[in-house]
């Protein structure tokens, strides 16, 4: 329910003769009442067959040798951006599961009323069973135009209004059905939808160009810390010595892998600076607090991948969690290779698949650390250390035992600062993009209200 401080009423009374189908407060909200006369047209209607529900990720079976994958709407941001999808391969699903290019998913429970529209360009693909696809008849409308038509306020607070005020807030198919389509003419859901979508295409642009500085930066750490290496061409067999195995404590082929000593050999012995094991730098923290609804929870999510910055996606956890304090360094350790690593500018509490680490000698800088954490030659590291399938980590001595180099602070303080004038350049051409974006939206939303 909404409440007085989200500057919304919170007592209100409806007419008998206006009660529609419930009595829940959300539902009658007169706020998020549409009474305007534009011409509307329930979403069911526009649609070429019945919606369908999607496939149960406990019904399908995982191989490599599928090339159909699972989408899941909340591997993508709401406008269709791809944040860090996984893509798992299935089988056993039905032919009716596979997505058509320019079908609407709707999340039904969840991410509830997020939408993704897909694109024959991401590959045979089915859809997770938390989702309803609509597929929209073209001689009906548009169907980038209906999609574009769901990230308006209107249908912000159409979901806001039908969902159910349950444990497990959701909406059925029948209501998605009922969802009242604001649908100008065709020459104008052809307009609007090509406007927003080169909006979209100039914000993603400026992301990637702001991605690029701060993705860039391995480079340029490598070369100042002299460091070449070549990646190992793949061998069939590793042969190890039994004294190695016995100094390193690991037995396990991906540990040995020649990339791996590759790396590790670039480090210890081809480069002119000092390396020491990570254990023998930080402290590893483990200070444990209940995260209920806090604000300042960081999830996996949160962290951008090669970036080092925050993704802006919020999570929320009931569980325990670690709280970490500004200087100190977060390394995930489910799926490594996905290379978050955070620098924490401010005090907060994250998930527990986080290390937490604080630099515990004067001869190492924080900022260095967790640059020199995200480089290719921790990456290359971490890629052969991981262990199980589905959730594959890095466990907690492999983590202790990774090999950093550490050069003068000179050295050091030039990274920092070379990385600290990216990130400023990096946000900037962020915020440049977001505020534009806005306003792309803000004119779609007008423009859709004008349209008779």
């Amino acid at each position: 329910m909404l409440t007085p401080g989200e500057g919304m009423l919170c007592v209100f009374a409806v007419k008998r003769g206006e009660i529609e189908n419930r009595l829940d407060v959300s539902f009658n909200l007169p706020q998020i009442i549409e009474k305007d006369v534009l011409y509307r047209v329930p979403l069911g209607e526009l649609c070429i067959r019945e919606p369908d529900y999607g496939v149960s990720a406990a019904a399908i079976e995982r191989t490599d040798e599928s090339q159909v994958k699972y989408i899941r709407i909340t591997d993508f941001s709401d406008y269709g951006i791809e944040k860090e999808h996984i893509y798992t391969t299935v089988a056993n699903f039905l032919p009716k599961h596979i997505l058509n290019d320019g079908d609407i998913l709707f999340a039904r429970s969840g991410s509830i009323g997020r939408t993704f529209q897909y694109d024959r360009e991401l590959g045979a693909a089915v859809f997770a069973g938390y989702c309803i696809r609509f597929t929209i008849d073209p001689k009906k409308a548009l169907p980038e135009y209906v999609y574009w038509y769901t990230k308006t306020s209107r249908y912000a607070n159409w979901v806001r209004r039908i969902k159910r005020p349950t444990v497990q807030a959701n909406i059925n198919k029948e209501e998605f059905k009922s969802l009242e389509v604001v649908l100008p003419p065709y020459s104008e859901q052809l307009r609007l939808a090509s406007g927003i979508a080169a909006a979209l295409k100039l914000r993603i642009s400026k992301l990637n160009e702001a991605n690029a500085l701060l993705a860039g930066s391995d480079r340029f750490v490598l070369d100042k810390l002299k460091i070449d290496y070549s990646p190992a061409l793949p061998n069939i067999g590793v042969a190890v010595e039994l004294r190695t195995l016995q100094r390193e404590k690991t037995f396990g082929a991906g540990y040995y892998h020649p990339e791996r000593l590759a790396v590790i050999n670039a480090i210890e012995n081809d480069s002119a600076v000092s390396t020491r094991r990570l254990s023998e730098i930080v402290d590893f923290l483990r200070s444990t607090v209940r995260a209920g609804n806090d604000s300042k929870y960081l999830g996996l999510a949160g962290v951008a991948r090669d970036t080092g910055e925050l993704s802006g996606v919020e999570e929320t956890a009931d569980g325990l969690a670690f709280e970490y304090h500004a200087g100190d360094v977060l390394f995930s350790r489910l799926r490594p290779y996905l290379n978050k690593v955070l620098f924490a500018e401010t005090d907060g509490i994250c998930s527990t698949e986080f290390h937490v680490m604080r630099v515990n000698c004067a001869d190492v800088m924080p900022e260095y650390l967790a640059a020199v954490l995200r480089s290719g030659i921790i990456v290359t590291q971490t890629r052969h250390m991981m262990t199980g399938n589905t959730h594959p980590r890095i466990s907690n001595d492999d983590v202790k035992n990774l090999r950093v180099p550490i050069p003068a602070i000179a050295v050091q303080s030039e990274i920092v600062d070379e990385l600290r004038f990216r990130i400023q350049d990096s946000r900037s051409i962020r915020r440049e993009a977001e505020a534009e974006w806005a306003l792309a939206v803000e004119w779609f939303e007008r423009e859709l209200t004008e349209s008779r």
